[in-house]
């Protein structure tokens, strides 16, 4: 059988929830896959005034997707960046914690706990034993790598995940991702891109690989990961003379903030199982579609995994894991202008990169 099942698992976990500013919906399917590696993070209400939005899509395994939806927002809110209103920094930053958390004693004990029923047992018995007197109390979740115990030496895990996170908060919007899971925003019913998908022959991520000392073979890092960025992967992050950025695959997110305007309607995130089988229009052209006639944005998610899933494994696409986020915004978050009324330079004046590597855009979707 493989990696894929004999017939799919088509059962889904579906969700819906809003606040004051927005609504959304949100549902992932395992699919043909032998397992299910996808996770993600639906927070409407951060903080009184921000929403937080994410899609992991985990590889080889899913305890690093399952890792960074339980703590990546978490480390965002707990930021000082955050507190001093630089999301993008704050963010940014999580990503990388998210590596450092997951080494050392804590770090193993808590991947042992999201993984496989045997994991879980292990290391819920490895916690009773190793555990400080302090235990797991939410304020020392930053010292994880300082615990002592039988995997103190624990580098980190094998297995890795992208992460794609949309942080909104009044008319900003903060897109950070690192992979190839996708952020595409509809205004005025055209799809515009808000990431960008991190792959080994991108010019920007060979250079920093072969800088780093891998190599890219068949379009895979080192012949194996098909992603030049990503959260965990340990085994590509071993140069020592080297910052966690500049490794040969990076957890380093490229960074958006753009300014929301009237004519933005929703907000898609979704692992590349979606994008798989829809380009960034043609999965905004049909949610359009659907809202005429479906209100609950979940049931509109379920069916745009319908719509993905292949009738047999034989082509290939169609055949991941998928989950995806839809936000839709409840109302105009400003009366300026539109985009028809911009200039293209206007437009982009808008974004502010925080990234040094790869640069921001809002780019409309060619295919």
């Amino acid at each position: 059988m493989g990696i894929y099942l004999s017939t799919p698992k088509t059962e889904k976990f579906s969700e819906d929830g809003e606040n004051s500013r927005l609504r959304y919906g949100l549902s992932s399917m395992q699919g043909w896959r032998s397992t299910m590696e996808d996770a993600h993070a639906a927070i409407p209400d951060l903080d009184a005034s921000t929403s937080f939005f994410g899609v992991y899509d985990g590889h080889g395994g899913k305890v690093v997707a399952k890792f960074c939806a339980k703590y990546l927002h978490q480390q965002v809110l707990r930021d000082e960046a955050y507190l001093a209103s630089d999301i993008g920094t704050s963010v940014q930053k999580a990503f990388f914690r998210m590596d450092e958390m997951m080494r050392g004693q804590r770090g193993w004990r808590e991947l042992a706990v999201l993984g496989d029923k045997i994991d879980k047992f292990t290391g819920m018995l490895e916690g009773l034993i190793w555990s400080p007197r302090s235990g797991d109390r939410k304020d020392q979740v930053d010292d994880w790598s300082f615990e002592e115990g039988p995997h103190s030496d624990f580098s980190g895990p094998t297995s890795g995940s992208t992460a794609c996170v949309a942080i909104i908060r009044d008319n900003q919007l903060v897109i950070a991702n690192a992979g190839d899971s996708r952020c595409v925003i509809s205004r005025k019913g055209q799809a515009h891109n808000l990431s960008r998908d991190h792959k080994p022959d991108l010019e920007v991520e060979r250079e920093r690989i072969l800088k780093a000392g891998g190599f890219i073979q068949a379009g895979r890092v080192n012949g194996s990961l098909n992603l030049a960025r990503a959260i965990g992967d340990v085994e590509f992050k071993q140069n020592k003379f080297l910052p966690a950025d500049k490794q040969i695959v990076t957890a380093n997110p490229d960074i958006n903030v753009v300014e929301l305007c009237g004519d933005d309607e929703f907000l898609v995130l979704a692992c590349d199982g979606i994008w798989d089988c829809l380009s960034n229009q043609q999965l905004v052209d049909f949610i359009r579609d659907q809202l005429k006639s479906e209100n609950k944005l979940s049931v509109v998610c379920e069916k745009v995994l319908d719509r993905c899933l292949a009738p047999s494994t034989a082509v290939g696409l169609g055949c991941d894991n998928m989950t995806m986020i839809l936000v839709q915004f409840k109302k105009p978050t400003q009366s300026g202008t539109s985009v028809d009324e911009q200039s293209s330079a206007k437009e982009v004046a808008k974004i502010e990169s925080k990234s040094t590597e790869s640069g921001s855009y809002l780019g409309k979707d060619s295919s």
